[in-house]
């Protein structure tokens, strides 16, 4: 009893801390951008009323460090979940095709012109998307048990994914849309506005909800099927559950902000030490981190700014996750030696 208590306390502690780093980063998102107006200014211009600070801070940055903690948090804790049920280090949210569902939807938005004609027509085609490949992976799996078939049919959904995104940049003759297409697909936050915000953030939080749901199955799951089975888990509800919820999340948030990968890779594994792999903490964990990724990476990608010419988020997150990745595999290789 006396060492749960030590734990507790020592959970508590650590949350401490990284909940300051969390409002730090977002304060300091806030004051981030290509505008040269000191924060205090900017901050007592929009309290104020005044046009271009208003402008600045309500409908630019604003908006975008919500969904940077949004999308962050979605991606690291749907990369948590499936790690757990699938009981696979390498899992992350596009191994589903999930990723890919949105991507294909959104793309059918850009090249049809639905885009342009609706303002939120993206991202409904990105959830959309989603929605059709988790179904599809889904009834391609129900027949069977085993995570084995879940991970081939979301490679599956995925390569599908991929082919047709491939087909549709092929047929495109609109040279303004193809240049979106692939600008979207490398992923960003810059211009975002509030409807973004209100449409992506409510479904991001509702598949967390149903993430952290499937926490106590995770846990007797990291113990084997087999013990879960006897702890009265039902491995069928579960798979459900973590599939519907990082439909929810990651396709909300891959609609508004584009293909950003690894953070939902990387993030897991960093938290993983801390909380002792233990799935009930990791969910949480992996979301603060994946918050905190994406938000030193949108700082990033602003800082970098060159000539009128914003990296894009995705491609950041790439150079840096790429390298983490390949440090895992190796890792992964000296153990089985």
């Amino acid at each position: 009893m006396r060492a749960m208590q030590e734990t507790g306390s020592r959970n508590s502690l650590w949350w401490l801390p990284a909940g300051l780093l969390l409002v730090a980063l977002t304060l300091a998102s806030l004051a981030v951008g290509y505008v040269d107006m000191k924060p205090l200014r900017l901050l007592r211009g929009a309290l104020a009323g005044e046009w271009v600070p208003s402008r600045i801070l309500w409908d630019l940055r604003v908006p975008r460090t919500v969904l940077c903690v949004a999308v962050g948090a979605a991606l690291g804790m749907s990369g948590a979940a499936l790690q757990g049920l699938l009981r696979n280090p390498l899992a992350e949210p596009g191994l589903l095709g999930v990723t890919g569902g949105a991507a294909l939807g959104a793309v059918v938005a850009l090249y049809t012109g639905m885009a342009q004609a609706m303002v939120l027509a993206l991202p409904l085609a990105g959830m959309a998307g989603t929605a059709l490949a988790v179904t599809l992976v889904f009834a391609l799996a129900r027949r069977n048990d085993d995570t084995t078939t879940l991970i081939l049919a979301g490679v599956a959904i995925s390569a599908l994914s991929s082919a047709l995104i491939a087909l549709v940049m092929n047929w495109s003759r609109n040279a303004f849309a193809l240049q979106e297409i692939v600008f979207w697909m490398m992923g960003s936050l810059a211009d975002r506005s509030m409807r973004e915000v209100g449409l992506a953030v409510p479904a991001i939080v509702i598949g967390m909800l149903l993430l952290w749901q499937a926490r106590r199955g995770l846990q007797a799951l990291a113990l084997g099927e087999e013990t879960a089975h006897s702890l009265g888990i039902d491995l069928r509800r579960l798979r459900l559950l973590v599939l519907v919820g990082t439909a929810c999340s990651v396709g909300a948030a891959v609609s508004v902000a584009g293909s950003i990968g690894f953070i939902g890779l990387v993030a897991p594994h960093l938290m993983r030490p801390w909380v002792k792999a233990d799935p009930a903490r990791l969910l949480p964990a992996s979301a603060w981190a994946g918050a905190v990724l994406l938000l030193l990476a949108d700082m990033g990608v602003r800082l970098i700014y060159n000539e009128g010419q914003e990296l894009k988020l995705g491609v950041l997150t790439a150079l840096i996750g790429a390298p983490f990745f390949l440090s895992l595999i190796l890792r992964l290789h000296r153990r089985e030696a």
